[in-house]
């Protein structure tokens, strides 16, 4: 069974904070989803902690990482 995990994020070009859904299948992965207020591509990625948590990092498509 997929577990989703409900995240609060900054909107990198905005600055507003949304509320997303991770999927925790998703770790090790790099996706992008649109922003839920200006529309802008946000790009995801999600690393699974030593401790069995989710980070997830939001970046613009313009950034490097």
């Amino acid at each position: 069974m997929t577990e989703l995990d409900e995240r609060a994020i900054d909107c990198p070009y905005c600055g507003e904070s949304i509320q997303v859904l991770i999927n925790s299948e998703d770790s090790g992965q790099q996706y992008i989803e649109d922003c839920q207020v200006c529309c802008r591509p946000i790009t995801f990625f999600v690393q699974q902690e030593n401790d069995g948590s989710l980070y997830v990092s939001v970046h613009d498509e313009n950034d490097a990482f």
